[in-house]
């Protein structure tokens, strides 16, 4: 498995298994078959429902809890500075564990910054009382994300984010690198493309499948093949064995610097998610249960 070590030295896995819209029902035995076939990073969050169905299914696999990088989010219902500080207990309840390996903030929520900000002045106390041991942020955008350094002492170690071979955010990945943080792609290969009413699907394009036969590979694998070649951590979403076991077959080739560039060329500029700045608490708040 290939790592990164994130600003503050702590060492994550690059690709882990996503549970976003994982049904609860299902989403205890996706986590314990991506453990078993080898996966070491599970990525969820408030929001999705599903964190106590994680826990289950990292306890099922008797693996060492050290073992298993465990991220999850805080929704924006829960922003605010005491309101944060228990979104972390409700989390790590649910989770079954004492420490969480990375916290974010889902969205900025800009139209209550304020809110945010005291969001992240919790997630850095949590750092240093070692209750996380690594926070970051999600969806934010340069704007907000230089207005959180502006007001807070810790740069986030992760911002999640959607990038996929039709939309690639060039411009805050690069921000990203100048400060450290490392770009965590969510939708990596393109599904929300799909199951967003997409007229395109990155699955079918010709340039990826043209690819993916040189390699005797899978489209979905050149796409994750490409994320790691550029240096973003991925956490591509299934409930299917054999695709959670797919997914993971992607270091065992290398796509060269023409076939990086042809995907680099794919951007189209268009996001496919909502845009960050429309997620509110008006539109998007719910209550976010008790562990």
């Amino acid at each position: 498995m290939q790592t990164a070590t994130l600003n503050n030295g702590i060492t994550m896995p690059m690709l882990g298994l996503g549970v976003f819209q994982s049904p609860p029902d299902a989403t205890a035995a996706a986590v314990e078959e991506a453990v078993r076939v080898g996966y070491r990073l599970i990525d969820t969050a408030a929001a999705y429902a599903n964190e106590r169905e994680v826990g289950e299914g990292i306890r099922r696999t008797g693996i060492a809890r050290h073992d298993i990088f465990v991220e999850t989010k805080v929704w924006i219902s829960d922003y605010g500075y005491d309101a944060t500080l228990h979104a972390f207990d409700k989390s790590a309840r649910k989770l079954g564990i004492e420490q969480i390996d990375l916290l974010l903030l889902h969205q900025p929520l800009t139209s209550r910054f304020d809110l945010a900000i005291d969001a992240y002045k919790a997630l850095e106390v949590l750092l240093a009382e070692g209750k996380v041991r690594a926070i970051g942020v999600s969806n934010f955008m340069p704007e907000p994300l230089q207005r959180l350094l502006a007001e807070t002492s810790v740069v986030p170690a992760v911002n999640q984010i959607e990038v996929h071979p039709y939309f690639q955010q060039k411009d805050l990945q690069r921000l990203h690198a100048e400060l450290g943080i490392l770009t965590q792609a969510w939708s990596p290969m393109g599904g929300i493309t799909s199951y967003y009413g997409g007229e395109r699907s990155t699955f079918d394009d010709p340039v990826l499948q043209a690819i993916a036969r040189e390699h005797g590979k899978s489209t979905a694998q050149v796409m994750l093949r490409w994320h790691l070649q550029e240096g973003r951590a991925v956490i591509p979403k299934s409930i299917k064995p054999a695709r959670i076991a797919e997914n993971l077959e992607v270091f065992d080739f290398q796509l060269s610097a023409d076939e990086v560039a042809e995907i680099d060329a794919m951007d189209t500029g268009v996001r496919s998610g909502p845009e960050p700045d429309s997620i509110r608490l008006d539109n998007y708040g719910r209550d976010i249960p008790e562990a």
